[in-house]
């Protein structure tokens, strides 16, 4: 039997095992379920307040996103305050650009306008002045006009601008011909950067047979090469009503190389032209001088080389030559030496031989067989010995 005191009252009972069994396990499940909705109860209050917690997180997450968007569209947005005033600046400049360009365009064609309209006035002038001049004049006072015309032009417009151009009439004459005027200009380092012959030619209205630009082509470009200037110009005033020759610079360059035919008023502007263009050449121009100045100087070194081994190669074959002619006479010497001192030889031999015979000469042998000298010789002995 177990005892048991309640807790109510105070007082002690008896309780059997089986009793005690069963109460104790009404208490330990009682306890367990207390324990048990204790624990729920913690859990749910433990879920609630992490539900509580990721709530505030998940709006200060939502609050901090929208407060960085603000910002990013905050920053978009001076952003694109930034390009439109660029941009509005950017369009007042090119605004500004093309009204100062348009403005200076203008400028710039009133100018050639204000210019063409003088160059045509001249020209009017001149085509005028040629045609009653032309009326007064011989066919070679007319020619000589056009070229003391062109020659005053340069000197009035030119010749300030190019104090290094030559311009000269062509008084050379190479294969039975020449042009009128040569000109070249050359740079201030002395670079040749352009070349040009000059034909001027013009005529009598009232001659009878009318020539024509192209009869003077062929002979042009002939004196342009002979000359080695690398343009020709034509300065014409024949076939006064063509309008292909009235109406400004003709290039014929598909007929003859760098040919141009000009009236007499487009002669400084062609000139300046010709220039203009090829002083963008010029260094090319000193660099093709270096270029050929260094292969005359490897010419001239190769031509040097040369004529030294020529003259070399010269002096060794006279030397071998005259070696061979003292050799052949110091053999031509030693024969004559060795057929000398053979006769020498030969020489001696008879001398030796002869004195050999003069040892052997005597008195008996000289008398033998002459009795008339033997008598003497006797005689002669016998006196010998009397004295």
């Amino acid at each position: 039997m177990n005892e048991l005191k309640c807790p109510h009252c105070g007082n002690m009972f008896a309780v059997d095992e089986s009793d005690y069994v069963a109460l104790l396990g009404q208490v330990r499940n009682a306890e367990f379920e207390r324990e048990l909705n204790k624990r729920m109860q913690d859990m749910e209050q433990t879920q609630k307040m992490r539900e509580q917690a990721d709530e505030a997180r998940r709006k200060a997450e939502e609050q901090a996103a929208q407060a960085q968007m603000q910002i990013q569209l905050q920053a978009l947005q001076a952003q694109v305050q930034q390009a439109e005033q660029a941009k509005q600046l950017a369009v007042a400049q090119v605004r500004q650009q093309a009204t100062e360009a348009y403005m200076r365009k203008e400028q710039e064609l009133a100018q050639v306008r204000t210019q063409m309209e003088a160059q045509l006035k001249a020209a009017q002038e001149q085509v005028a002045y040629y045609k009653d001049l032309k009326q007064r004049m011989s066919t070679k006072m007319v020619g000589e006009t056009l070229e003391i015309h062109c020659s005053t032009l340069f000197e009035q417009n030119l010749r300030l601008m190019m104090p290094n151009a030559y311009f000269e009439k062509d008084n050379d004459v190479v294969e039975g011909t020449k042009g009128d005027f040569v000109f070249r200009d050359k740079s201030d380092d002395g670079v040749e950067y352009i070349s040009i012959m000059f034909e001027m030619k013009n005529e009598n209205d009232a001659t009878a047979t009318k020539h024509k630009n192209e009869d003077f082509f062929a002979k042009l470009d002939s004196d342009r090469k002979k000359k080695n200037c690398e343009y020709a110009v034509l300065v014409s005033m024949l076939e006064p009503d063509s309008e292909l020759y009235n109406g400004g610079i003709v290039d014929v360059s598909h007929r003859f190389e760098k040919m141009y035919v000009i009236r007499p008023q487009f002669f400084i502007p062609l000139i300046s032209l010709l220039c203009q263009a090829n002083k963008k050449s010029l260094d090319a121009k000193r660099e093709l001088m270096l270029v050929r100045q260094q292969q005359v100087d490897v010419t001239n070194f190769e031509e040097k080389l040369m004529a030294f081994k020529d003259g070399f190669t010269r002096n060794v074959r006279l030397a071998n030559e005259r070696f061979a002619d003292a050799i052949e006479e110091i053999d031509k010497t030693i024969a004559h030496l060795t057929k000398v001192r053979e006769n020498l030889v030969k020489s001696s031999d008879n001398l030796n031989a002869a004195d050999k015979k003069l040892q052997d000469v005597t008195i008996k042998r000289l008398t033998y067989g002459n009795p008339t000298m033997k008598a003497k010789f006797d005689e002669a002995g016998k006196q010998k010995t009397d004295n």
